[in-house]
């Protein structure tokens, strides 16, 4: 009889040990190559200023690329595309240029601090400039102007503003003149 309660907690250990899964290795950023064209609208990566994103959906092994966050951020907020997204990656402004963002510089899109309504044009005019740290991102606020705003706070209705250029900013003002 000594051997039954050995050989049940023998098999209580192994079920248990079946049980647990290991997380999910997310994939790791990929290079934005020459000839690397946007998902949302074709143009190519590389010839554009200004933090790019790179978005892997559920059971996607390579990433479909953007030419700018506000591209990426339009993309994902879709809501036929939220529910499929995997992981996603942005440019950390505060440790690349804005001319020519490394590839070595992506965070992830999660975990980024955002400033939208600033001085600078991206590959589709307004952008969110991303940062990986929070400092970094006041730092860009203090000197290009434009608001705050964490990955939460990212929807269709900013991206939307952003796009139309009603976010501030110097580049809104020098909108609003020109149009008179």
């Amino acid at each position: 009889m000594p051997r039954l309660p050995i050989l049940l907690t023998l098999l209580l250990v192994l079920l248990t040990g079946c049980s647990e899964s290991d997380p999910e290795t997310l994939a790791a950023p990929v290079p934005i190559a020459d000839g690397d064209s946007c998902h949302v609208c074709g143009m190519l990566i590389q010839d554009f200023p200004g933090p790019k994103g790179e978005a892997f959906l559920k059971g996607q092994d390579t990433p479909s690329k953007f030419c700018s966050t506000l591209e990426l951020f339009t993309f994902l907020k879709q809501p036929e595309n939220e529910t499929r997204l995997s992981h996603a990656y942005v440019h950390d402004i505060g440790k690349t240029t804005w001319q020519q963002p490394a590839d070595e510089a992506f965070v992830p899109a999660s975990d980024a601090w955002y400033v939208v309504g600033h001085d600078r044009r991206g590959a589709m005019g307004h952008t969110l400039a991303s940062f990986a740290a929070r400092g970094d991102a006041e730092a860009f606020r203090d000197e290009h102007g434009g608001r705050l705003v964490t990955h939460e706070e990212i929807d269709l209705d900013l991206l939307g503003r952003l796009g139309r250029g009603e976010l501030g900013g110097a580049i809104a003002e020098m909108d609003a003149h020109t149009a008179h």
